[in-house]
């Protein structure tokens, strides 16, 4: 009998899933540029393999749930960086706790290959230098356990958000402090290398307050992962970057940048599944710009401006977050002030948006969301009232309806499914 048979036939499938998981986790320990090993290659090996006592496999549980990372501010009780278990059944989270204590990680990146979560660390003064912390660690799916790997300087002060490449061989940083913009080589056991581009941006726009210099906010790694666009709040603009993923080096595009409007400050920026759109939310402006993408020259088009508030909302506002759901149906963003999430329509012919409703975000301040990995739930995490809050949502309506399911953490700023 085929040995791969022979295993499928006379094993429990606990003691199948095992015998899989314990090779499946020694083919993930080899350097990334190793050959791929197939499903049956594994189970044939296995079949090779001495039995181990069925005693300890079944005592050896796997974890059930999808696994979630949550940043902080760390600022107040909160310590760095702590997981949870999401089941995406019941939408329901288990705290697993703090699992690496580091400063200010408030945003945070899961690498290509599931193995290494990196963070940036906001700060400000690294070693003496004017410059944040990019953090690597390796992701240990059973506990949740992270363990360092290696931090680099950010290249920058006040890194605020981060990006991995579709390869998994690129890493790329926001400055928010100093308005500059950083790539890094991911090594292959995950291990980040100095700074191989750096951009600093000079400059300003029309607020004299917001916009008094460069702030970066935001890099997103485009579909075909020919591109790196990196978001300026303080000079309303979208700069657009060809990248060379095995080098992980950056070359300006011509044209090297899309305009905003003048005072809204581009804020972060999603693609559409189909690569035809991109949109971005300006936080200053609370709107969405919905844009034409053209992957061959690397070209961002204006086609329509929405308002990410409702008509009658006059009080103070920044909007924040903005995600497309795998379908591409909808879009989502984030309200602080008004505290909401604001859910659009997709155009599907045109890629223009239509305001469908808004949700409360169940806190103060929702500087985060995202969707899981089923597009059931959207998790949002409230800085101010420092709480992550999980709501249902209807794919066929887009519409989110709250679940009840509330969660405290102190200054919650970003999640991470690994």
């Amino acid at each position: 009998m085929n040995p791969a048979r022979a295993i499928e036939k006379n094993f429990p499938i606990v003691v199948k899933t095992k015998i899989f998981d314990d090779l499946q986790s020694k083919r993930d320990k080899m350097p990334i540029t190793m050959n791929p090993i197939s499903r049956r290659a594994l189970l044939k090996t296995a079949a090779l393999t001495p039995l181990l006592a069925t005693s300890n496999m079944y005592s050896q549980t796997s974890a059930s749930g999808h696994l979630v990372y949550a940043g902080t501010y760390t600022n107040k009780s909160s310590k760095g960086i702590y997981a949870y278990r999401f089941e995406d059944k019941s939408g329901e989270l288990t705290a697993l706790g703090l699992m690496a204590e580091t400063p200010d990680p408030t945003f945070l990146a899961i690498s290509a290959n599931h193995r290494a979560l990196y963070a940036v660390n906001e700060v400000g003064n690294y070693k003496g230098t004017h410059s944040g912390l990019v953090s690597g660690f390796a992701i240990d799916h059973l506990s949740g356990r992270l363990t360092p790997i290696n931090s680099v300087a950010s290249g920058g002060s006040g890194p605020c958000h981060l990006s991995v490449d579709h390869t998994g061989h690129a890493l790329f940083v926001a400055n928010y402090g100093s308005g500059s913009a950083d790539s890094f080589r991911i090594m292959a056991k995950g291990e980040l290398s100095p700074a191989v581009s750096q951009f600093q941006y000079s400059g300003h726009s029309v607020n004299p307050r917001r916009q008094e210099g460069p702030h970066t906010h935001c890099t997103t790694v485009s579909p075909d992962n020919r591109y790196v666009l990196v978001n300026d709040l303080g000079l309303d603009r979208i700069m657009v970057y060809h990248l060379d993923p095995d080098t992980a080096k950056l070359t300006p595009n011509d044209p090297p940048y899309w305009s905003a409007h003048p005072g809204t400050g581009p804020r972060h920026l999603a693609f559409h599944p189909s690569a035809k759109w991109a949109y971005c939310v300006t936080e200053m402006g609370n709107t969405v710009d919905t844009l034409a993408w053209n992957a061959d020259k690397g070209v961002l088009t204006d086609l329509q401006t929405v308002s990410t508030l409702p008509a009658d909302f006059h009080g103070e506002n920044t909007a924040a977050e903005i995600e497309v759901d795998a379908a591409g149906h909808f879009l989502y963003a984030s309200n602080r002030g008004h505290d909401s999430i604001a859910a659009f329509s997709i155009d599907q012919q045109s890629g223009k948006l239509t305001s469908i409703g808004f949700t409360s975000s169940g806190g103060k301040s929702p500087r985060f969301f995202t969707l899981d990995t089923t597009g059931r739930w959207l998790l949002a995490t409230n800085q101010d009232s420092g709480n992550i809050v999980i709501f249902h949502r209807d794919s066929k309506t887009g519409l989110l309806q709250p679940s009840g399911k509330v969660y405290e953490l102190d200054a919650a700023v970003c999640l991470a499914f690994a």
